[in-house]
Protein backbone atom coordinates (compact mmCIF):
# COMPACT_ATOMS: atom_id res chain seq x y z
CA UNK A 1 0.00 0.00 0.00
CA UNK A 2 1.07 3.69 -0.76
CA UNK A 3 2.55 5.47 2.24
CA UNK A 4 3.53 8.85 1.83
CA UNK A 5 6.97 9.96 2.49
CA UNK A 6 8.14 10.83 6.31
CA UNK A 7 11.45 12.88 7.27
CA UNK A 8 13.19 9.73 9.27
CA UNK A 9 14.60 12.59 12.03
CA UNK A 10 11.56 14.96 12.98
CA UNK A 11 10.16 16.92 15.51
CA UNK A 12 7.04 18.09 16.45
CA UNK A 13 7.64 21.99 15.61
CA UNK A 14 7.73 24.57 18.66
CA UNK A 15 11.22 25.66 19.90
CA UNK A 16 12.87 27.57 22.42
CA UNK A 17 12.49 31.35 22.53
CA UNK A 18 16.11 33.33 22.11
CA UNK A 19 16.66 35.17 24.95
CA UNK A 20 15.58 39.01 23.12
CA UNK A 21 12.17 37.39 21.98
CA UNK A 22 11.70 35.74 25.44
CA UNK A 23 11.79 39.11 26.83
CA UNK A 24 10.08 41.63 24.61
CA UNK A 25 7.23 38.77 25.11
CA UNK A 26 7.30 38.68 28.82
CA UNK A 27 6.63 42.74 28.38
CA UNK A 28 3.92 42.37 25.72
CA UNK A 29 2.12 39.59 27.82
CA UNK A 30 2.41 42.00 31.00
CA UNK A 31 0.63 44.77 28.46
CA UNK A 32 3.40 46.78 28.63
CA UNK A 33 4.06 48.15 24.85
CA UNK A 34 6.32 46.05 22.74
CA UNK A 35 6.48 47.58 18.96
CA UNK A 36 9.68 45.51 18.20
CA UNK A 37 7.89 41.77 19.23
CA UNK A 38 7.18 41.02 15.38
CA UNK A 39 11.23 42.80 13.96
CA UNK A 40 12.19 39.51 17.01
CA UNK A 41 9.99 37.06 16.10
CA UNK A 42 11.01 37.81 12.58
CA UNK A 43 14.92 37.37 13.55
CA UNK A 44 13.96 34.33 15.51
CA UNK A 45 12.43 32.60 12.81
CA UNK A 46 15.71 32.85 10.86
CA UNK A 47 17.60 31.32 13.92
CA UNK A 48 15.54 28.60 14.09
CA UNK A 49 15.74 27.65 10.30
CA UNK A 50 19.63 28.41 10.39
CA UNK A 51 19.72 25.98 13.52
CA UNK A 52 17.26 23.34 11.51
CA UNK A 53 19.45 23.24 8.63
CA UNK A 54 22.56 23.19 10.62
CA UNK A 55 21.72 20.00 12.30
CA UNK A 56 20.21 18.18 9.39
CA UNK A 57 16.65 18.50 9.82
CA UNK A 58 14.52 17.85 6.68
CA UNK A 59 11.50 19.27 8.28
CA UNK A 60 11.30 22.90 9.49
CA UNK A 61 9.13 24.91 11.09
CA UNK A 62 9.49 28.63 12.19
CA UNK A 63 9.20 27.23 16.19
CA UNK A 64 6.09 29.03 16.18
CA UNK A 65 7.84 31.93 17.11
CA UNK A 66 4.80 34.36 16.37
CA UNK A 67 2.63 32.48 18.98
CA UNK A 68 2.50 32.66 22.96
CA UNK A 69 0.50 28.99 22.83
CA UNK A 70 0.63 26.29 20.29
CA UNK A 71 -3.51 27.03 20.04
CA UNK A 72 -2.98 30.79 18.77
CA UNK A 73 -4.05 31.58 15.58
CA UNK A 74 -7.11 29.84 14.32
CA UNK A 75 -9.71 30.31 16.77
CA UNK A 76 -9.50 33.94 17.22
CA UNK A 77 -9.80 34.30 13.23
CA UNK A 78 -12.76 32.72 12.35
CA UNK A 79 -16.12 34.40 12.38
CA UNK A 80 -18.82 33.48 14.68
CA UNK A 81 -16.47 32.62 17.59
CA UNK A 82 -15.96 35.18 20.19
CA UNK A 83 -13.30 35.11 22.82
CA UNK A 84 -14.43 35.05 26.30
CA UNK A 85 -11.37 36.75 28.77
CA UNK A 86 -12.61 35.86 31.32
CA UNK A 87 -14.95 32.53 31.64
CA UNK A 88 -15.87 31.00 34.83
CA UNK A 89 -14.53 28.04 36.00
CA UNK A 90 -17.76 26.19 36.59
CA UNK A 91 -18.19 26.60 32.67
CA UNK A 92 -15.27 23.96 31.50
CA UNK A 93 -15.77 20.40 32.23
CA UNK A 94 -13.41 18.80 35.19
CA UNK A 95 -13.18 15.80 34.26
CA UNK A 96 -10.41 17.55 30.99
CA UNK A 97 -7.16 16.58 32.59
CA UNK A 98 -6.04 20.09 32.59
CA UNK A 99 -9.16 21.48 33.66
CA UNK A 100 -9.19 19.29 36.65
CA UNK A 101 -5.35 20.96 37.69
CA UNK A 102 -7.10 24.35 37.17
CA UNK A 103 -9.93 23.63 39.61
CA UNK A 104 -7.41 21.86 41.84
CA UNK A 105 -5.46 24.97 42.04
CA UNK A 106 -8.69 27.21 42.78
CA UNK A 107 -8.59 29.16 39.60
CA UNK A 108 -11.42 30.82 39.19
CA UNK A 109 -11.59 32.05 36.01
CA UNK A 110 -10.27 31.16 32.23
CA UNK A 111 -9.77 32.57 28.90
CA UNK A 112 -12.16 30.52 25.82
CA UNK A 113 -13.56 31.03 22.73
CA UNK A 114 -17.34 30.71 22.59
CA UNK A 115 -19.20 30.13 19.42
CA UNK A 116 -22.01 32.53 18.79
CA UNK A 117 -22.67 32.47 14.97
CA UNK A 118 -21.94 30.50 11.82
CA UNK A 119 -18.16 29.56 11.99
CA UNK A 120 -16.87 30.98 8.72
CA UNK A 121 -12.85 31.74 7.98
CA UNK A 122 -12.72 35.07 6.73
CA UNK A 123 -8.86 35.40 6.96
CA UNK A 124 -6.14 33.34 7.01
CA UNK A 125 -4.91 30.95 9.70
CA UNK A 126 -0.97 31.08 8.67
CA UNK A 127 -0.71 31.76 5.22
CA UNK A 128 1.52 34.94 5.67
CA UNK A 129 3.57 32.80 8.06
CA UNK A 130 4.08 30.24 6.02
CA UNK A 131 5.11 32.95 3.11
CA UNK A 132 6.90 34.58 5.40
CA UNK A 133 8.85 31.07 6.53
CA UNK A 134 9.34 30.09 2.44
CA UNK A 135 11.29 33.11 1.88
CA UNK A 136 13.93 31.50 4.30
CA UNK A 137 14.63 28.63 2.56
CA UNK A 138 15.93 27.24 -0.86
CA UNK A 139 13.10 26.49 -3.49
CA UNK A 140 13.69 23.10 -3.33
CA UNK A 141 13.28 22.63 0.37
CA UNK A 142 9.81 24.28 0.43
CA UNK A 143 8.03 21.03 0.42
CA UNK A 144 10.04 20.20 3.89
CA UNK A 145 8.24 23.00 5.30
CA UNK A 146 5.70 21.85 8.47
CA UNK A 147 3.17 23.78 9.34
CA UNK A 148 1.75 23.41 12.63
CA UNK A 149 -2.43 24.11 14.00
CA UNK A 150 -4.42 23.49 17.04
CA UNK A 151 -7.19 20.47 16.60
CA UNK A 152 -10.51 21.95 16.01
CA UNK A 153 -11.80 19.68 19.01
CA UNK A 154 -9.67 22.14 21.46
CA UNK A 155 -11.96 24.39 22.58
CA UNK A 156 -14.83 21.91 22.56
CA UNK A 157 -13.56 19.02 24.86
CA UNK A 158 -13.66 22.08 27.63
CA UNK A 159 -17.22 22.83 27.57
CA UNK A 160 -18.38 19.29 25.84
CA UNK A 161 -21.55 19.68 23.79
CA UNK A 162 -23.33 21.70 25.73
CA UNK A 163 -20.97 25.21 26.43
CA UNK A 164 -19.17 25.19 23.65
CA UNK A 165 -21.65 26.70 21.17
CA UNK A 166 -25.24 28.72 21.03
CA UNK A 167 -27.54 26.15 20.20
CA UNK A 168 -29.58 28.35 18.22
CA UNK A 169 -26.80 28.35 15.73
CA UNK A 170 -25.70 25.08 16.26
CA UNK A 171 -28.03 22.06 16.76
CA UNK A 172 -25.51 19.48 18.19
CA UNK A 173 -21.66 18.63 17.87
CA UNK A 174 -21.67 17.46 13.86
CA UNK A 175 -23.19 20.50 12.64
CA UNK A 176 -20.36 22.56 14.44
CA UNK A 177 -17.66 20.75 13.64
CA UNK A 178 -18.59 19.97 9.92
CA UNK A 179 -18.57 23.74 10.03
CA UNK A 180 -14.96 24.35 11.37
CA UNK A 181 -13.96 21.06 8.62
CA UNK A 182 -14.78 23.67 5.90
CA UNK A 183 -12.78 26.31 7.55
CA UNK A 184 -9.84 24.23 8.11
CA UNK A 185 -10.13 22.55 4.65
CA UNK A 186 -10.43 26.47 3.03
CA UNK A 187 -6.91 27.30 5.28
CA UNK A 188 -5.07 23.58 3.71
CA UNK A 189 -6.42 24.61 0.46
CA UNK A 190 -4.70 27.99 0.31
CA UNK A 191 -1.59 26.78 2.24
CA UNK A 192 -1.40 24.30 -0.31
CA UNK A 193 -1.67 26.56 -3.44
CA UNK A 194 1.18 28.49 -1.59
CA UNK A 195 3.34 25.42 -1.87
CA UNK A 196 3.14 23.94 1.17
CA UNK A 197 2.61 20.31 1.54
CA UNK A 198 2.88 19.25 5.47
CA UNK A 199 0.67 20.34 7.87
CA UNK A 200 0.49 19.08 11.56
CA UNK A 201 -2.37 18.89 13.26
CA UNK A 202 -1.74 19.31 17.22
CA UNK A 203 -4.37 17.53 19.36
CA UNK A 204 -4.12 16.86 23.43
CA UNK A 205 -7.55 15.59 23.26
CA UNK A 206 -7.30 11.83 21.97
CA UNK A 207 -4.69 10.65 24.54
CA UNK A 208 -7.34 11.95 27.50
CA UNK A 209 -9.47 9.49 26.17
CA UNK A 210 -6.34 6.81 27.81
CA UNK A 211 -6.86 8.22 30.79
CA UNK A 212 -9.23 6.42 33.71
CA UNK A 213 -9.87 9.23 35.90
CA UNK A 214 -11.06 11.09 32.83
CA UNK A 215 -13.36 8.31 31.41
CA UNK A 216 -14.62 8.31 35.36
CA UNK A 217 -15.38 11.33 35.29
CA UNK A 218 -17.23 11.50 31.91
CA UNK A 219 -19.34 8.56 33.07
CA UNK A 220 -20.42 10.44 36.34
CA UNK A 221 -21.21 13.35 34.15
CA UNK A 222 -23.65 11.16 32.05
CA UNK A 223 -21.11 11.88 29.46
CA UNK A 224 -20.77 8.46 26.59
CA UNK A 225 -17.23 8.88 26.25
CA UNK A 226 -16.71 6.47 23.01
CA UNK A 227 -19.16 8.11 21.46
CA UNK A 228 -17.48 11.55 21.39
CA UNK A 229 -14.16 9.81 20.47
CA UNK A 230 -15.71 8.81 17.46
CA UNK A 231 -17.09 12.72 17.51
CA UNK A 232 -13.72 13.48 17.83
CA UNK A 233 -12.73 11.51 15.15
CA UNK A 234 -15.23 13.13 12.11
CA UNK A 235 -14.18 16.64 13.54
CA UNK A 236 -10.76 15.85 12.54
CA UNK A 237 -11.75 13.95 9.31
CA UNK A 238 -13.81 17.16 8.05
CA UNK A 239 -10.94 19.06 8.37
CA UNK A 240 -8.36 16.52 5.94
CA UNK A 241 -10.84 15.22 3.77
CA UNK A 242 -10.35 15.93 -0.06
CA UNK A 243 -6.98 16.99 0.53
CA UNK A 244 -4.85 16.60 -2.36
CA UNK A 245 -2.55 13.57 -3.19
CA UNK A 246 0.45 15.13 -2.40
CA UNK A 247 -0.05 16.87 0.66
CA UNK A 248 1.09 15.07 3.89
CA UNK A 249 -1.42 15.39 7.25
CA UNK A 250 -0.37 14.34 10.63
CA UNK A 251 -1.92 14.43 13.86
CA UNK A 252 0.23 14.24 17.13
CA UNK A 253 -1.28 13.37 20.20
CA UNK A 254 -0.40 15.68 23.09
CA UNK A 255 -0.34 14.26 26.37
CA UNK A 256 -0.29 18.14 27.81
CA UNK A 257 3.49 20.18 27.50
CA UNK A 258 2.61 23.07 29.91
CA UNK A 259 6.28 24.37 30.55
CA UNK A 260 7.37 20.90 30.99
CA UNK A 261 4.42 19.37 32.91
CA UNK A 262 2.29 16.54 31.45
CA UNK A 263 -2.03 16.35 31.86
CA UNK A 264 -2.79 13.09 31.46
CA UNK A 265 -1.87 9.35 31.68
CA UNK A 266 -2.59 5.92 30.42
CA UNK A 267 -1.40 3.43 27.30
CA UNK A 268 -3.06 3.97 23.81
CA UNK A 269 -4.53 0.46 24.07
CA UNK A 270 -8.40 1.78 24.10
CA UNK A 271 -8.01 4.31 21.08
CA UNK A 272 -5.48 2.55 18.81
CA UNK A 273 -7.97 0.33 16.45
CA UNK A 274 -10.10 3.48 15.83
CA UNK A 275 -7.49 6.55 15.94
CA UNK A 276 -4.76 4.49 13.94
CA UNK A 277 -8.23 3.08 11.69
CA UNK A 278 -10.45 6.24 11.49
CA UNK A 279 -8.84 8.92 11.21
CA UNK A 280 -7.85 10.29 7.96
CA UNK A 281 -4.34 11.20 8.39
CA UNK A 282 -0.89 9.83 6.83
CA UNK A 283 0.93 9.99 10.09
CA UNK A 284 0.83 9.92 13.57
CA UNK A 285 3.28 11.36 16.05
CA UNK A 286 3.21 9.31 19.49
CA UNK A 287 4.44 10.25 22.93
CA UNK A 288 6.74 7.75 24.49
CA UNK A 289 8.95 9.55 26.27
CA UNK A 290 7.84 7.89 30.09
CA UNK A 291 5.85 4.68 31.30
CA UNK A 292 2.94 7.08 31.14
CA UNK A 293 2.37 5.99 27.57
CA UNK A 294 2.59 2.69 28.29
CA UNK A 295 4.27 0.14 26.31
CA UNK A 296 4.35 -0.54 22.11
CA UNK A 297 1.85 -3.05 21.55
CA UNK A 298 -1.24 -1.01 20.68
CA UNK A 299 1.06 -0.30 17.36
CA UNK A 300 0.07 -3.36 16.26
CA UNK A 301 -3.04 -1.81 15.25
CA UNK A 302 -1.40 0.30 12.74
CA UNK A 303 -2.32 -0.14 8.97
CA UNK A 304 0.55 -0.67 6.89
CA UNK A 305 -0.36 2.82 4.64
CA UNK A 306 0.17 5.12 7.89
CA UNK A 307 3.65 6.37 9.55
CA UNK A 308 4.41 6.71 13.18
CA UNK A 309 6.50 9.04 14.43
CA UNK A 310 7.61 7.87 17.95
CA UNK A 311 8.37 10.44 20.38
CA UNK A 312 10.62 8.88 22.32
CA UNK A 313 13.01 11.67 23.29
CA UNK A 314 11.80 14.09 25.83
CA UNK A 315 11.14 17.91 25.61
CA UNK A 316 10.64 17.86 29.47
CA UNK A 317 14.49 17.79 30.71
CA UNK A 318 17.92 18.11 29.59
CA UNK A 319 19.14 14.65 30.00
CA UNK A 320 20.45 13.61 26.81
CA UNK A 321 19.40 9.92 25.66
CA UNK A 322 22.09 8.10 23.66
CA UNK A 323 21.92 6.91 20.71
CA UNK A 324 22.08 3.11 21.54
CA UNK A 325 18.69 4.26 23.73
CA UNK A 326 16.97 5.40 20.64
CA UNK A 327 17.81 2.40 18.44
CA UNK A 328 16.83 0.03 21.28
CA UNK A 329 13.35 1.62 21.54
CA UNK A 330 13.13 1.48 17.65
CA UNK A 331 13.69 -1.88 17.68
CA UNK A 332 11.27 -2.75 19.99
CA UNK A 333 8.99 -0.98 17.80
CA UNK A 334 9.74 -3.04 15.50
CA UNK A 335 9.37 -6.54 17.11
CA UNK A 336 5.51 -5.21 17.82
CA UNK A 337 4.68 -4.07 14.18
CA UNK A 338 6.27 -7.25 12.40
CA UNK A 339 5.74 -9.77 15.28
CA UNK A 340 2.50 -8.66 15.46
CA UNK A 341 1.79 -9.52 11.80
CA UNK A 342 2.94 -11.85 9.80
CA UNK A 343 2.40 -10.06 6.29
CA UNK A 344 4.96 -6.92 7.89
CA UNK A 345 8.30 -7.93 7.28
CA UNK A 346 11.15 -5.77 9.70
CA UNK A 347 12.05 -4.02 6.49
CA UNK A 348 8.88 -2.59 6.29
CA UNK A 349 8.09 -2.26 9.69
CA UNK A 350 11.09 -0.29 10.12
CA UNK A 351 10.33 1.88 7.04
CA UNK A 352 7.04 2.98 8.38
CA UNK A 353 8.87 4.62 12.00
CA UNK A 354 9.76 7.84 12.59
CA UNK A 355 12.17 9.04 15.73
CA UNK A 356 11.18 12.86 17.25
CA UNK A 357 10.78 14.31 20.15
CA UNK A 358 7.50 13.16 22.51
CA UNK A 359 6.26 17.45 22.25
CA UNK A 360 7.82 20.51 21.16
CA UNK A 361 9.97 22.48 22.84
CA UNK A 362 7.83 25.43 24.13
CA UNK A 363 4.16 24.64 23.81
CA UNK A 364 3.89 27.99 25.68
CA UNK A 365 6.42 30.94 25.10
CA UNK A 366 7.99 30.29 28.47
CA UNK A 367 9.02 26.74 26.85
CA UNK A 368 10.26 24.04 29.22
CA UNK A 369 12.89 23.73 31.34
CA UNK A 370 15.55 23.01 28.94
CA UNK A 371 18.39 25.34 27.72
CA UNK A 372 19.45 26.46 23.99
CA UNK A 373 22.29 23.88 23.92
CA UNK A 374 20.51 21.17 25.40
CA UNK A 375 17.80 21.75 23.06
CA UNK A 376 20.29 22.08 20.02
CA UNK A 377 21.80 18.81 21.50
CA UNK A 378 18.72 16.58 21.26
CA UNK A 379 17.80 17.36 17.99
CA UNK A 380 21.34 16.56 16.76
CA UNK A 381 21.05 13.31 19.00
CA UNK A 382 18.00 12.75 16.67
CA UNK A 383 19.73 12.99 13.42
CA UNK A 384 22.36 10.98 14.86
CA UNK A 385 20.17 8.17 15.34
CA UNK A 386 18.18 8.30 12.54
CA UNK A 387 21.32 8.29 10.05
CA UNK A 388 22.44 4.67 11.72
CA UNK A 389 19.17 3.19 12.04
CA UNK A 390 18.17 4.38 8.70
CA UNK A 391 21.69 4.70 7.12
CA UNK A 392 19.94 5.64 3.17
CA UNK A 393 17.36 8.10 3.99
CA UNK A 394 18.33 9.93 7.29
Amino acid sequence: MYRKPHCKADHVGSLLRPRELYDLRRQYDTAQCSPALKTAEDEAIKQAVVLQQELGLKTITDGEMRRACFFDGVFEKLEGMIYIPEQPIYMFKSYIPHIAMMYAMGIEHSPTFFCNGKIKRKQPFYVQEFQYLKRLVPCQDVSSLKVTMCSPTWFHQRHGSDLTYDTSVYKCDDEYFYDLGIAYREEIKELYEKGCRNIQIDDPTFCYFCSEAMLEGMEKAGVDHESLLDTYIRAINYCTRDRPADMTISLHMCRGNFKGAHFSEGGYERIAFKVFNMLDVDAFYLEYDTERAGDFMPLRHLPSNKTIVLGIMTTKSGKLESVEYLKGRVEEAVDVLCCTNPFRSREDALDQICISPQCGFASVWEGNPINQYEQRLKLGRLVEAAREIWPSEA
